[in-house]
Parts: C-alpha cells; sequence; structure tokens
C-alpha cells in the first residue's frame, strides 16, 4: 500500500500556543479525527523528536514530525493539477533564487497555500512546477489578500535556520499600505495584545484585547511611517516587529484607519465604491525583505515594485 513521506512542520508565531491536537486537525484536513487521533496517542507523532500528550501546547519554532499517511485513511478528495498558464504565472513572480532559497513577488489574491475552500496555493504550484524537488517549504506566510515578498526554503537545514533568524527578530519586514482617512503622525509605534477568535463559520478573526478581561493574548507590535496624505487616503510605510495574525490589519483598524480593499476588518462602503472604480484588491503590499543568507551569511536585501493599483490610487485614476 502506498505511503506518503515522513513531514516536518516547524511551529511559526500564529501557531505558538496551540494544542498539538487542534494543530495536527488544522493541517491534515483530509485525514478522519479518530486516525489522527490514533497516530498521536501512538507516539508516532514526535515533537522535537519526543513523544507529547494531546494537550501538548506548542512554542515557536517546535518541529512537529508527522509519519508516512497511508492513502486508506485520507478522505476522498480531489486536487485539481495547476495549468500551465497557472505555473507560468507563479514561475514569473520569482525575483530571486539560489541553491537554498525562492523569493517570489506574490499577487494580491492568491493564498499561500490550500485549505479552507482552497484547493491550490503558492506552495502547492510550486511542487507542482519543481516535481522533482525533494524538498519546497514556506518559510512564513501573507495573508490571501496581500502582495509582495514570500519565502520559500528549498532544504530542511535552510527552513530550520530561517526559523532561528525569525525568533530572534533578525528578519527585516517592511510593508507598504494605503488607509482611509488622514494620517496624524510622522512615524508611530503601536505596542497591542491581540485575541485570536473565530466567527460561526469557523473563520478567524483577530481583535484588539480587552484589559479587563481575562484572555489568552499575543502582544503585537508594529512601527508606522507617513509616506504620502491624499484628499481622504494616506498612504504609509510599516515596519513590522512581530509577526502576528493580520497584525497590520487589525492595529490601522483599531486606530480608525481601515486598509482600503480591506473586507474582513475594513469600511464597506468605501470598499464597495473602489470595486466600483476598479481597485479590486487590499491595499497591503509586503515591499521589503532583509536578512544574513542562512548559507553564505551575505546581506540579503529584497525590494518588490510597488503594485500598479497603488500608483493609480495615488494619481487620482481609481
Amino acid at each position: 500500500m502506498l505511503k506518503k513521506n515522513v513531514t516536518f512542520e516547524t511551529i511559526e508565531e500564529d501557531s505558538e500556543g496551540q494544542k498539538i491536537d487542534n494543530f495536527l486537525l488544522k493541517i491534515l484536513k483530509n485525514i478522519p479525527k479518530s486516525h489522527v487521533y490514533k497516530i498521536l496517542r501512538s507516539g508516532e507523532i514526535r515533537v522535537n523528536k519526543k513523544r507529547v500528550k494531546t494537550d501538548y501546547k506548542l512554542s515557536l519554532g517546535d518541529t512537529v514530525r508527522i509519519p508516512p499517511l497511508s492513502h486508506s485513511t485520507e478522505k476522498k478528495s480531489v486536487t485539481p493539477h495547476a495549468t500551465q498558464v497557472q505555473k507560468q504565472n507563479i514561475q514569473e513572480c520569482i525575483i530571486f533564487e539560489d541553491d537554498s532559497l525562492i523569493v517570489l513577488n506574490k499577487p494580491a489574491g492568491i493564498a499561500v497555500h490550500g485549505g479552507s475552500g482552497i484547493s491550490l496555493g503558492v506552495i502547492e504550484l510550486f511542487r507542482q512546477l519543481r516535481p522533482e524537488a525533494r524538498f519546497l517549504e514556506l518559510v512564513h506566510r501573507i495573508d490571501k489578500e496581500t502582495s509582495g515578498l514570500l519565502l520559500i526554503a528549498k532544504k530542511r537545514s535552510v527552513l530550520v535556520a530561517m526559523h532561528a533568524i525569525i525568533r530572534s527578530k533578525r528578519l527585516h519586514k517592511k510593508y507598504l499600505v494605503m488607509v482611509m482617512g488622514r494620517w496624524f503622525k510622522k512615524q508611530l509605534t503601536v505596542d497591542l495584545d491581540l485575541v485570536e477568535t473565530k466567527n460561526s463559520e469557523g473563520q478567524k478573526k483577530v481583535r484588539v484585547a480587552n484589559p479587563e478581561n481575562n484572555e489568552k493574548t499575543k502582544q503585537s507590535k508594529s512601527v508606522f511611517f507617513l509616506k504620502k496624505t491624499l484628499s481622504n487616503f494616506s498612504l504609509l510605510e510599516v515596519k513590522l516587529i512581530t509577526g502576528r495574525t493580520h497584525q497590520i490589519r487589525v492595529h490601522l483598524a483599531h486606530l480608525g484607519f481601515p486598509i482600503l480593499g480591506d473586507e474582513k476588518y475594513g469600511d464597506y462602503e468605501l470598499n464597495k465604491k473602489l470595486k466600483v472604480n476598479g481597485a479590486k484588491r487590499m491595499f497591503l503590499h509586503a515591499m521589503e525583505l532583509g536578512f544574513d543568507h542562512p548559507v553564505s551569511k551575505e546581506n540579503i536585501l529584497l525590494t518588490a515594485p510597488v503594485p500598479k493599483e497603488f500608483a493609480e490610487l495615488e494619481s487620482g485614476n481609481l
């Protein structure tokens, strides 16, 4: 009977503090719940090479070993094949590549991985584009609606090294964002505790914690720089100090400056007007990444071109 290979998942900030059973149920979507608990209790699941109980809470940087899973245990699902056009489009997004890493300028509207009704994300597309590749894994994630720089590791040793860089806050990340309203400061540091919630449909949403409630929170910190003010909008640069889920989006919405085109935290009426005028995206762009290369130790600084929609909005063409 054919089996999949052993796989390893390294815990990022968006899974930090999650119980191991919930984490496995999230990533093993095609495996029955009963089987997930079976392999967990039997010790086939290892965290940092050790057996763990079902209530083990994951820490940033933990490595989760997932054993080969028989195809007979999977729920029936069909993963579509990428079209030649899809493969060509994702290939053209690459702006840097060597033996260790791929860096691409991800378009807005493409998820970084499949799940929640999405069959083909960036990583699935790359695995179909490079079927001979022995290892391809996302180093980090950006939202589906966000465009910009995304890192993919081509070796496990590189993935581990890049996660160490992220944990020690040596990965420089800068974003470009267009917000509703006229921004009020040249530079502003925002430091807030966030709480992750889910709506009735199970979709993740994040909000600022209420200090009066006894809630499980995560600290989040961003620095905002004013680049330009327009009549009703402002163009900002954002430097991330932490990398929490939806961090920039929640910070700006909380301050009363929602991101243009943000369907989850933004202004509904404004977004509707933008769509009518042809702006069918969220105006958040991962524009800059800087880090010391995990192998060569060379300082890498990469910049993604400003999307045309930003320029069109600035010039008044949207």
